[in-house]
């Protein structure tokens, strides 16, 4: 069953620095490829409308885990990614935050007059799932970014977020066409969240009444569903704490990154020229890229591959950053020519890690995780917007092992 679903995340304002915004589209635009080759278009859809994949994508990414910031940010990187080379890769974007968003139908046209898909229904549908989740469903958050993504044959997902100046939230929807039946009777499998009070709901079942006159207004009936609905809330707090993290796959991810003998066998992954802290960076990625759903109930823990901009958990390490984007983009430009050893190495280092985790007990020591990282920050270019990191008064001793 194809998965949609709601996130609620706290608003933040300000603004993603060019430094991390220029890195977030060449890795998040290597990484939508690394699926579109391995697993295709119909895939990568179905993971952008999964709430919990597309908040893992977004820490992975570098931006802040839980903050209403991620979902403006990783679109318009896929965006300003995906779109020069719409043609080649068969995936398009549309849509954006306010102007943008409004913007969406005027696009949605112009990609059909070249790719001969059906325009005006493809307008019909961005507007309908704009609609109800913004009109139907009086939950109190107001649509402010839609972005309607659709396929070279035709499938489609939308990610589009409300704000609620009176909780201090943003809500994410997601939407994908498989999973679409209804839009008129009970579309939602399920909508959870903080309560709201008496709502109106007019895509309730027992809304048929209110429906029928409406729609002799109207007189224009949806033609299309929605699915499955699941929901993923994030906490109130910015940084990222232990109850946030798996510590036994991050105790896998790091015992990939930094014990010998496993460092050893990864140079059979042709990845030999990655750097130690880049294992633990690809490891992740890997992850966001091969991974199944439910390796994506903990977020956070994404976070760990390359920081956050306002340092949690982490600065952004801008060197590791750097290798992780060549390395990717080099697999990339080498499966291209037919050479697909590195892009399968990825694939292999993900279930290498799997295994680790399901066979030994590496579970990470949560603080010295993150007093190492800010450690070796420093030396690592690390970034936030607060500026460059600085050297520590003195540095702990690098006993990699006493983190698990």
């Amino acid at each position: 069953m194809q998965r949609s679903g709601i996130a609620d995340l706290p608003l933040h304002g300000g603004r993603v620095p060019a430094w991390l915004a220029e890195r977030m589209t060449l890795l998040g635009t290597a990484i939508a490829e690394s699926i579109l080759v391995r697993y295709g278009a119909s895939e990568l859809l179905t993971r952008l409308s999964d709430p919990f994949w597309f908040q893992a994508l977004g820490s992975v990414m570098g931006m802040d885990w839980h903050s209403s910031g991620i979902t403006t940010s990783v679109m318009g990187a896929l965006k300003r990614g995906l779109n020069p080379r719409a043609r080649e890769l068969g995936i398009y974007i549309c849509g954006g935050r306010g102007r943008h968003a409004r913007q969406t139908p005027d696009e949605l046209r112009a990609l059909a007059e070249t790719t001969g898909l059906n325009g005006e229904e493809l307008v019909r549908t961005s507007r309908l799932t704009a609609r109800i989740d913004n009109n139907a469903i009086a939950d109190g958050f107001q649509i402010y970014l839609h972005n309607f993504i659709v396929t070279r044959a035709g499938e489609w997902a939308v990610v589009q977020q409300g704000m609620n100046d009176a909780s201090g939230l943003a809500r994410r929807y997601h939407w994908h066409s498989p999973a679409v039946r209804d839009f008129t009777a009970q579309p939602h499998t399920a909508i959870f969240g903080e309560s709201q009070g008496a709502i109106m709901n007019l895509v309730d079942a027992k809304a048929k009444r209110a429906q029928s006159a409406i729609l002799t207004i109207a007189a224009e009936a949806p033609e299309r569903t929605l699915g499955e609905f699941r929901k993923l809330a994030a906490p109130r707090h910015h940084d990222v704490r232990v109850e946030d993290v798996d510590l036994k796959r991050l105790g896998a991810v790091l015992a990939v990154a930094y014990e010998r003998q496993l460092r050893d066998f990864a140079s059979l992954l042709l990845l030999e020229k990655a750097g130690l802290r880049t294992m633990q960076s690809l490891a992740l990625i890997a992850e966001v890229v091969h991974g199944t759903p439910a390796r994506f109930s903990d977020p956070a823990r994404f976070s760990f591959a390359l920081g956050g901009k306002d340092r949690h958990p982490f600065p952004v390490p801008l060197k590791t950053y750097d290798e992780s984007i060549s390395i990717l983009r080099d697999s990339l430009d080498r499966a291209r020519i037919g050479d697909t050893d590195k892009l399968q190495g990825l694939e292999r280092l993900n279930r290498f890690t799997e295994a680790i985790e399901s066979n030994c007990e590496p579970e990470a020591d949560f603080d010295a995780v993150i007093r190492y990282e800010h450690a070796i920050s420093p030396e690592l270019d690390g970034r936030s917007v607060f500026g460059r990191a600085r050297a520590p008064n003195s540095r702990p001793i690098q006993t990699q092992l006493s983190l698990f």
